[in-house]
C-alpha cells in the first residue's frame, strides 16, 4: 500500500516532506514571489532535492504573470515541456516569433524548443506548466539564450549561458510567499 505523504508548514505554506500520494489545495501551498516574473506554485518542487526526493518523474507549476512580466528566461530544455493558458492571456515567445495566447490555449514544446512568456491583456494571466525529468538530473538540463525578440520583452538572457545567476540577475531575489486572495481566479 502507498502511504500518504505528511504535509508540513514552514511559514509560506504547505510542502510535502515525504513519500506518497497526498491531495493538496493550491492556496494552502508554499507560493514564490518573483518580483518582475510574478507568482509561482511548484507543485512538485522548487529545488532539486525536492525534484528528485518526491517527484523525480514529473514536473508541474502555475505561473501568475501580470501584463508585461515574463514567466521565465528564454530557454530551452533536454525535456519537453507543455503548457496550459488557464485564465488571462500571454505572448509566447517561441523560436524567436510571437504568439499570443488566450485561455485554453495549449503549448507543447518538444526538447530544445526555445520559449518565454510574457503576461499580456489587461489581467493576471494564470499558466500551467508541466515537463519530464526522465533525463534532467543526468544533465545538461538545456541552457538560457539570448533572443533579439525575448529581449524587447526583458526576457532573454544577457548571454547564452547555463548559469541562471548571469540569466536572472537582472531580477530580484525570489521569496517564499503564503497564497495571496486574488491570485487565482475564482
Amino acid at each position: 500500500m502507498v502511504p500518504e505523504a505528511k504535509l508540513e508548514d514552514g511559514g509560506s505554506g504547505l510542502v510535502p516532506t515525504s513519500t506518497g500520494w497526498f491531495v493538496l489545495n493550491a492556496r494552502d501551498a508554499r507560493w514564490s514571489d518573483k518580483p518582475g516574473q510574478g507568482h509561482s506554485l511548484p507543485l512538485t518542487g522548487r529545488d532539486e532535492y525536492e525534484a528528485e526526493t518526491f517527484f523525480p518523474m514529473l514536473g508541474m507549476a502555475i505561473r501568475v504573470m501580470s501584463p508585461g512580466e515574463v514567466s521565465t528566461t528564454y530557454h530551452w530544455e533536454t525535456e519537453q515541456e507543455d503548457f496550459l493558458v488557464l485564465d488571462g492571456e500571454a505572448l509566447l515567445i517561441i523560436e524567436g516569433q510571437e504568439r499570443r495566447l488566450q485561455q485554453w490555449d495549449f503549448v507543447h514544446c518538444p526538447p530544445e524548443a526555445k520559449h518565454a512568456f510574457v503576461g499580456a491583456g489587461d489581467r493576471p494571466c494564470v499558466l500551467l506548466c508541466a515537463s519530464s525529468r526522465q533525463f534532467q538530473k543526468d544533465g545538461p538540463w538545456g541552457f538560457y539564450c539570448f533572443d533579439e525578440t525575448a529581449a524587447k520583452y526583458n526576457a532573454a538572457s544577457p548571454e547564452d549561458t547555463q548559469d541562471g545567476e548571469i540569466a536572472y540577475a537582472r531580477f530580484p531575489t525570489p521569496r517564499e510567499t503564503r497564497y495571496r486572495d486574488g491570485l487565482l481566479p475564482d
